[in-house]
């Protein structure tokens, strides 16, 4: 079965969604919408779709089995709701909502009508997680205690990313951004046990002409398992993304960047030659994850075909296990419990603000 498919928005991220579902074999895109006529003909001329500027005339005329929603973070819900009311399945780019409270109004409304709702979090479908979490699976770390993510170099709140849009949120551009590192945190420790007990703390660094709350974030949280978990997201430096998973037996370091996965296992203290030995195998698993990653570019580089490309892409990746899960009447790739954390995680975040966490630089200077 191929799926009928259109995206609504044709903004800065839609590119992705319409060169995926165009490209994939197992779906046919028909259409794609936007308030604005000329950037959704722009669009539609460049893939030989249709274009609309109203999302009731599509889901009308259109016989759709599924829609992608990459417009403003504001106008996800109601028009997430229009097509579910239509009957039609959703993939929403993230953050999905603004606020928890609009994330649940989203899951009873898709849970009524019978219609699957998903939320694009593809960062925790990137080969080295996909490996992390294969391994996680399989027992390799015993028990698992303690989760660490250092996610850094995220884009700064007056950057000009997504649109204008995300300068309206309390981090800008910085918020716009979150729910790919918190989604990391979340899908591999676990969800915490009580929004009571997340800690959320800020900073703001940068001077900005716009006004913002913060530009770098951590949180924490422990799940129903005691899995401690601690995520650091900073803007304004080079990037560096690690996550340790820390279990009883080994501990695994996937860094993001270089798509590298580290096995921990040897006891080297009070030994030098430990030490040593550790350094290697750390060398060794970097090296044979590099000549790994190399060999699947140049597959996908000879091949071309939408398989390959998966592969290594994460957002294709996720939008398969999608397709996987409407074809087969099986659980969303991303569950809408995992997207109601993420939101509710930056609200802790926006919070933590509130109670006048963030220092900025230029308040320091004035004082």
């Amino acid at each position: 079965m191929t799926l009928r498919s259109a995206v609504v928005g044709a903004g800065v991220v839609s590119e992705r969604h319409l060169t995926g579902l165009d490209r994939n074999p197992r779906t046919e895109l028909v259409a794609v919408c936007d308030l604005d006529a000329d950037r959704a003909d722009e669009k539609a001329l460049g893939y030989g779709i249709k274009a609309y500027t109203d999302l009731a005339e599509m889901l009308e005329r259109e016989r759709l089995d599924w829609v992608h929603v990459c417009t403003p973070v504001g106008t996800h819900v109601p028009l997430a709701l229009q097509a579910i009311e239509a009957g039609v399945p959703v993939l929403i780019e993230k953050p999905v909502a603004e606020t928890v409270a609009e994330v649940e109004e989203l899951a009873a409304a898709s849970r009524e009508a019978g219609v699957t709702v998903s939320v694009v979090h593809n960062h925790v479908f990137s080969p080295v997680m996909r490996k992390l979490r294969e391994r996680l699976a399989d027992g390799d770390l015993g028990d698992v205690r303690g989760v660490d993510l250092l996610y850094t170099g995220s884009t700064a709140p007056d950057t000009p990313n997504r649109g204008a849009w995300a300068f309206d949120l309390l981090g800008g551009e910085f918020e716009e951004g979150l729910p790919h590192s918190l989604s990391i945190a979340l899908r591999v420790a676990g969800y915490p046990r009580s929004r009571d007990e997340v800690s959320a703390h800020t900073a703001l660094a940068g001077e900005y002409e716009g006004k913002f709350g913060y530009d770098g974030a951590q949180v924490g949280y422990v799940t129903d398992d005691e899995v401690i978990v601690n995520a650091t997201v900073l803007s304004g430096t080079v990037p560096v993304r690690v996550l340790y998973v820390h279990g009883t037996e080994t501990t695994l370091v996937a860094d993001e960047v270089s798509q590298t996965l580290v096995t921990l296992d040897r006891d080297y203290k009070g030994s030098s030659v430990g030490r040593a030995l550790n350094n290697v195998d750390q060398a060794f698993d970097r090296m044979s994850g590099t000549v790994e990653n190399a060999v699947a570019l140049l597959r996908r580089a000879r091949d071309g075909s939408w398989e390959q490309e998966a592969e290594t892409n994460s957002m294709f990746y996720q939008f398969d296990r999608e397709i996987d899960a409407l074809l087969t009447g099986g659980d969303p790739a991303t569950p809408i419990e995992e997207a109601k954390w993420t939101i509710a995680l930056i609200e802790a975040i926006r919070d933590s603000v509130d109670d006048g966490d963030p220092v900025s630089v230029a308040d320091v200077a004035q004082d």
